[in-house]
C-alpha cells in the first residue's frame, strides 16, 4: 500500500510579502490625500444636513438653548397659510419657468445648428446671460423694471401702452421673476440642445428627405425622439433649480408685494434668520426636500417606462 504523500508548506520567497506591503503602503498614502477632502466633504454637507434635521423637531432661534418638540414644526406648517402661498407661487413660477426656457431653448438651437453668419456671435450671446449671477440679473433688471423711471415703461410710453407696475404689482410680479429667469436659463438649454443635436444621425434625416418627409415631419419623427433622453435631463435639472429659487427674488422683490412672489427658499430663510425661528425653517427645508425628491423619481418612472415603451414597440 502505498505511503500518503506528506503534507508540506510552500518555501517562503524573499520578498514575496513585499507588493502586498507596497499596495498598503499605497493606499495608506491615497487615504491621506483623500481625507481633508473626506473630512470637508463630511463637515460641509452631510453633518449640517443631520442637524437639520433634528433642528427640524426642535424650537430654536439658534442663540438660547433649542426645546424638542417633535411633529410639531410639521403640523404648524400644513396650517401656515404663509407656507402655502409659498407653495403655490414656487410651483406657479417652476410650471411657467420650466416648459418656456426648454421650448425656447429648442427653437433657439433648431436655428442656431444651420449654416449662417455670425453662428459663433450668435451662440455666445445667448449663453452670456447663463453665467450671469443672479446678483448681478436682479440688480440690472430691478433698474430696467423701474415703475417710475425704467426703461421698459419708457419703452413702452413710446408705443403707446401705459406704465406698468413690475416688480411692484402683485400680478406681474411673478411673471416678471419668471420672464428674467427664462432669459438667463434658455442659454444652457440652448447649449445642451445643441450638443445633442449633433448626435442625430444623419442617415436618418437622409432617409427621411428621400422618402419625402417634410421639414416639421423629420422634426417630429427623428428629431424629437432622438433628444428624448436630453429633454427629460433638462426638466429635471430646470425644475430642481426653479424650485431652489432665491437670489432673484432676493435681490428684486423680497418675496413682496403682498407675498405674491415668496418662494418655499425665500420662506425658509425668512424664518430662519429673520424670524429667528430655525426649527420652523428647517421642517420647511425637509418639506422642500422630499419634494424635490419626489420630482425626481418621478422624473426617472417617466423616463423608464417610455424607454421600456420604445423597447417593446420595436420588438412589435
Amino acid at each position: 500500500m502505498p505511503r500518503p504523500t506528506p503534507l508540506t508548506l510552500a518555501p517562503d520567497v524573499p520578498g514575496a510579502a513585499a507588493p502586498h506591503r507596497r499596495r498598503r503602503r499605497e493606499s495608506a498614502t491615497a487615504w491621506a490625500f483623500v481625507s481633508p477632502s473626506v473630512l470637508v466633504i463630511l463637515g460641509l454637507s452631510i453633518v449640517p444636513v443631520l442637524w437639520s434635521l433634528m433642528l427640524s423637531f426642535q424650537a430654536s432661534d439658534l442663540l438660547t438653548p433649542s426645546r424638542w418638540v417633535g411633529l410639531d414644526n410639521y403640523q404648524q406648517l400644513s396650517d401656515d397659510p404663509q407656507f402655502a402661498q409659498a407653495v403655490r407661487n414656487t410651483l406657479l413660477y417652476t410650471a411657467l419657468y420650466v416648459p418656456l426656457s426648454i421650448v425656447l431653448g429648442l427653437a433657439l438651437a433648431l436655428v442656431l445648428n444651420r449654416r449662417m453668419a455670425f453662428t459663433g456671435l450668435y451662440r455666445t450671446l445667448i449663453f452670456v446671460p447663463f453665467v450671469v449671477s443672479a446678483t448681478a440679473q436682479g440688480v440690472l433688471f430691478s433698474f430696467i423694471l423701474d415703475p417710475e423711471f425704467g426703461a421698459a415703461n419708457s419703452l413702452l410710453h413710446r408705443i403707446g401702452v401705459g406704465p406698468q407696475g413690475f416688480f411692484s404689482d402683485p400680478g406681474q410680479a411673478l411673471p416678471a421673476l419668471v420672464a428674467v429667469s427664462v432669459w438667463s436659463g434658455t442659454g444652457f438649454c440652448v447649449v445642451i440642445y445643441l450638443a445633442a443635436l449633433q448626435d442625430v444621425p444623419k442617415e436618418l434625416t437622409e432617409a427621411a428627405t428621400l422618402d419625402g418627409a417634410a421639414g416639421r415631419q423629420i422634426l417630429r419623427h427623428v428629431t424629437l425622439p432622438t433628444l428624448a433622453p436630453v429633454s427629460v435631463f433638462l426638466v429635471l435639472w430646470q425644475t430642481i433649480n426653479a424650485l431652489q429659487v432665491f437670489d432673484l427674488v432676493y435681490v428684486t422683490t423680497k418675496g413682496g408685494p403682498l407675498g405674491s412672489t415668496t418662494v418655499i427658499v425665500y420662506f425658509i430663510w425668512e424664518q430662519a434668520f429673520k424670524n429667528f425661528t430655525a426649527g420652523y425653517g428647517a421642517a420647511a427645508a425637509y418639506v422642500l426636500a422630499v419634494g424635490l425628491l419626489l420630482a425626481t423619481a418621478g422624473l426617472r418612472l417617466a423616463r423608464r417606462r417610455g424607454a421600456a415603451g420604445q423597447i417593446k414597440g420595436a420588438g412589435a
